[in-house]
């Protein structure tokens, strides 16, 4: 299933999973999107259909 796990930054759990194995383990994009969070790049409350 290939259910979206980032709506601010559209990226897909497959995505995610392709790159935990392409990178040994870690997941890049999941660090992107952290460190876009903490400067405030996050439109969840916007683009996330439940407002998360």
């Amino acid at each position: 299933m290939n259910q979206k796990i980032c709506y601010c930054f559209n990226h897909s759990e497959d995505e995610i999973r392709q790159d935990v194995r392409n990178h040994g383990g870690e997941s890049t994009i999941l660090e992107k999107i952290l460190a876009a969070k903490q400067q405030g790049s996050c439109q969840c409350a916007t683009k996330h259909p439940e407002g998360r």
